[in-house]
Parts: C-alpha cells; structure tokens; sequence
C-alpha cells in the first residue's frame, strides 16, 4: 500500500514538474520602453500561439545595457536598443545572431531598402527595425512663438536667460552629439577635440539658474503642458501622442529639428546572448514583420515603420509632419555614429566629469 501511495505521488510530482516546464516553454520576457508596445498586438501574439509574453520595462540605453551585462541577457528573450547602441551590446557579446546560419526570418523581405545593411549591424546578423523616428526640441509656444529652430534655445544663454529648460536623459553620445552640432561640429562628431569643446558647454549649461536638469522625453512633454519646464528635448511620435490624447492640454507645444542637424534614430529588435527562449523570440520578431501587425504597431506608437508593405495601412498623420518628416527636415538628420574600445572609454569619461563638476 505504501509503494502504491509512493508511485503515484512520485507520478504527480512528475507530472507536475512536467506542467512547469511546459509552461516555462510558452513564455516570452520583453524587455523593452514604457508604453512601447500596443497591448492588443500582445494578447492577439498569445491567442494565436499559446505564448504568454511577459514585459519589463526601462528608460534608457545605459540601463539596458546594465542590466543585460548584470545577467539579464539569460533573463529576457527580446530587447529594443536604439540603432548606435547595437554594436555595444555585440562588443559586449549579450546579443545573438537572430537565425541559425543559412535561415532567415519570415517576413524580413518587408523591411525597406533604407533600413538593410544598416552600419551598426552591416549584414543584419543581430537586429531587426522596430520603429524610427526624429529626436528635436519641444517648447513652449506661449514663451517663444516664434523661435529661431537651433540647439541654441538650450544652449545659448542669450536666448534663454530667464525660462527653466531641460536636456535629454540617456547617455553621452546623444548629447555631446547636439552640443557638437550646436559648435558647428556636426551632429555626427567623433573624437576628443569636438567632445572636449561638447564637455565645456555642457558644464557651462549645467551652471545656469534655468537649467532644471536630465529629464525623460515623455515627462519633458509634461513638464512643458504644466509650466514646470518651457524648452527640452522628445521624440517626434511622443508629442504626436501626446497632442492626439488631450489636444488641449498639449496644444501650446512647438517641435522643431535644430538647422544644425539632429538625430533620425532607428530601434531594433534584438535577442539576448542566453535567451531562454529563443525560438519564442524568433516567433514574437516574425509575427511584428507581418505587415497589417507592423502597421498597428506604429499605428499605436505614433512612429513611423520601417516596413514597406505596412505602409499603406498607417494612419494619415503618420505621413506628415511632425511624425514623417518633409524633405528639407530629413536632410538635416543623422544616425547617432556607433563608437567603441578607446573612444568610447573617452566619451564615458569626458561625460562623467562633465556632469559631476
């Protein structure tokens, strides 16, 4: 009788452990932006396939970065960095090749032309376009209606003297990119002389009384709504967003690109070096290629898509300004140019010391 009682205890736990596992199995972790991802395109990925896709959240490349070296990359199955930030994360050996040699994704043929063989990941090994987009200066249209469009409404004192301001919080290269623009260095600067001269301004701007500080590019849009802050830096689709949610309230807000250049950046979809499942992965990146989700997604995010067969189904505002900008505009931007090794220790450094004087 006790044998008995033993097996078929035994059998339970087995089958139980078995559950487990099974559902370990169809689980997907998202590691992603707040508010990034259209919560409906989750629950329709689970119904279809049985996967339950499980999402933590950060604010910003650097904090990605720390937390896959601190043993995230065996903890999430899919990441979204921005485009300079790729060859990091592969330097840093915490992302994977997206398919075994020899295979490539379902629906990778959508993505266009501008967005293949990109020079953060030349042959498309380890990303996949997710969305891009426009970064520039949001302010306040009351306080100046009519503004020179240059960095110089954060960075020129004269312009400026009296109203609080804030720049971008994230991590060096971003910045010192707009200073470097703002000298007349180019918003793609490389090298210690330009990023010296960028460290002096940026000090500088710190010491004013108006400066509030580093401030996310949602709640600079907030900030700006409430009076707390009048200029900053945001994304072109934050402030669609925005503007569409409470017309209102957001509806004193001006964006401009600076004349000296600005940033067009592009995010990704990559998969963690020890993924634990990685196969879901592959599943998730496949079922976002698929055009009609693709155009949800950007439909959702108020950016624009990197797919081509997606865009005759995105909204009309996505193909005008600010989202989708004109000609003159798009000439103006640069991809943030990828450093690493030696100048990368240098920018971390010159950043450091730049924000702890």
């Amino acid at each position: 009788m006790k044998l008995t009682q033993w097996a078929v205890l035994s059998m339970a736990a087995l089958a139980s452990s078995g559950a487990v596992a099974d559902d370990q199995e169809r689980q997907l972790n998202l590691f992603n932006w707040t508010d990034y991802m259209d919560p409906e395109i989750i629950a329709d990925f689970e119904a279809e396939t049985g996967i339950d896709v499980v999402q933590n959240y950060y604010n910003s490349n650097a904090e990605m970065l720390a937390k896959l070296n601190a043993g995230g990359d065996a903890q999430y199955d899919i990441v979204i960095p921005s485009d300079y930030f790729v060859p990091r994360l592969i330097g840093a050996e915490v992302i994977q090749p997206l398919a075994p040699d020899g295979q490539s994704l379902e629906g990778i043929d959508n993505i266009m032309a501008d967005f293949q063989q990109p020079a953060y990941d030349p042959d498309g090994t380890y990303t996949v376009p997710y969305q891009w987009g426009v970064t520039g200066i949001v302010y306040n249209t009351d306080t100046f209606p009519d503004p020179d469009p240059s960095w110089g409404l954060l960075y020129d004192p004269a312009v400026n003297a009296d109203y609080p301001f804030a720049l971008l919080k994230g991590d060096a290269q971003f910045t010192f990119s707009t200073l470097c623009a703002y000298l007349g260095e180019g918003f793609d600067c490389v090298g210690q002389a330009p990023w010296v001269e960028a460290a002096k301004l940026l000090v500088a701007t710190r010491e004013r009384d108006n400066f509030v500080g580093f401030v996310d590019a949602t709640a600079t849009i907030e900030q700006i709504a409430s009076g707390v802050i009048h200029a900053g830096i945001a994304y072109n689709g934050d402030l669609a967003g925005k503007q569409s949610e409470d017309p209102e309230l957001y509806g004193n807000i001006g964006f401009f690109v600076p004349r000296e250049g600005s940033q067009r950046w592009v995010d990704v979809m990559a998969i963690p070096a020890r993924a634990p499942h990685p196969d879901n992965a592959r599943r998730f990146i496949e079922y976002l290629l698929r055009p009609e989700v693709a155009a949800r997604l950007s439909n959702y995010n108020l950016y624009t898509s990197p797919n081509a067969a997606a865009q005759p189904m995105l909204s009309a505002e996505l193909r005008e300004p600010p989202v989708m900008p004109d000609a003159d505009t798009r000439a103006r931007l640069s991809l943030t140019p990828a450093v690493d090794g030696e100048q990368l220790q240098l920018l971390q450094q010159l950043w450091s010391e730049a924000r702890s004087r």
